[in-house]
């Protein structure tokens, strides 16, 4: 190969050595910096160089508006506690150890429920962890709940689930996991708390919330102010499964309201006359409040 013939070749090599050199330069440059902002015990090049490049800085985070405003939540679990009953406690305490034998789990449609969420639409960070719990009632009987909850709803508006219903005679049907997000409220707050997590919908308790609803008697199966009220086989085990949570998760009594009171549409008013003072004996003779 002749001189000029060589040229081209030589010609590419350098350049091909020029890069090398000043992407080497550019990584040592960057290692270098990096060991100098890190006090302490430093890592040493072999280390950052095992780490890889730096990830590129996070995109911006936007701020999501507040909710509005709504009347401060005072929980009727924190009035004056209730004697204790010994054999109230042993019978409660019989059904609570008992309750995941009873639990009965039925599968609903995936449209009806989704995953708690670590982020907002603004790409806020959110805690997932269950703080909150809702009570609701059916209003008609728990099958035509189910029913609903097992039907295909592709349009955000239609979709609802609860974590548990509670029959008539204090049966316990779990139809979505906790660690899941259940659609038991819509446009909703909870003192001054809410999670944007879908840009369709407002803002909403769902992302750390647990909803359970009681099966609502047949003279309430309106949309009439008042009924005759649950059973005490229900208030037994709303109280356990009440209990079962408060256990698992940062759940506080004062964190226990009524889909009435979080409803910012104030289009709800479940559960309609509910006995606050028979769930307050019994969650005290659990010992989880008072």
């Amino acid at each position: 190969m002749n001189a000029q013939s060589r040229r081209p070749l030589l010609v590419a090599l350098a350049g091909a050595t020029a890069l090398s050199l000043g992407g080497l330069f550019w990584l040592s440059r960057g290692l270098l910096q990096r060991l100098a902002d890190q006090p302490g015990d430093r890592p040493s090049l072999i280390d950052l160089l095992a780490e890889g490049p730096r990830p590129s800085p996070a995109q911006p985070r936007r701020r999501i508006s507040a909710p509005p405003g709504q009347a401060t939540w005072t929980s009727p679990l924190r009035q004056v506690c209730p004697t204790r009953d010994a054999e109230e406690e042993a019978r409660l305490q019989g059904l609570l150890a008992r309750l995941p034998q009873r639990r009965q789990r039925v599968v609903i449609d995936p449209s009806n429920y989704g995953e708690r969420l670590r982020q907002d639409i603004g790409g806020n960070r959110l805690d997932p962890r269950p703080r909150l719990v809702v009570l609701h009632e059916t209003v008609y009987g728990m099958e035509s709940a189910i029913n609903t909850f097992r039907t295909h709803h592709p349009d955000d508006a239609q979709q609802v689930s609860y974590h548990t219903l509670i029959g008539g005679d204090g049966q316990v049907v779990d139809t979505v996991p906790p660690e899941k997000r259940a659609f038991g409220a819509g446009y909703s707050a909870f003192q001054g708390q809410w999670a944007m997590t879908s840009p369709k919908v407002s803002g909403s308790v769902n992302n750390f919330a647990l909803h359970i609803s009681l099966e609502t008697p047949l003279d309430g199966e309106d949309d009439g102010p008042s009924h005759s009220g649950y059973s005490s086989a229900q208030y037994d085990a709303l109280a356990v499964v009440l209990a079962d949570w408060m256990g698992r998760y940062p759940i506080a009594p004062e964190a226990i309201t009524t889909h009435r009171h979080v409803d910012l549409g104030l289009e709800r008013s479940d559960p309609r006359s509910f006995d606050w003072t028979a769930l307050r004996r019994r969650l005290a003779a659990l010992g989880v409040i008072c």
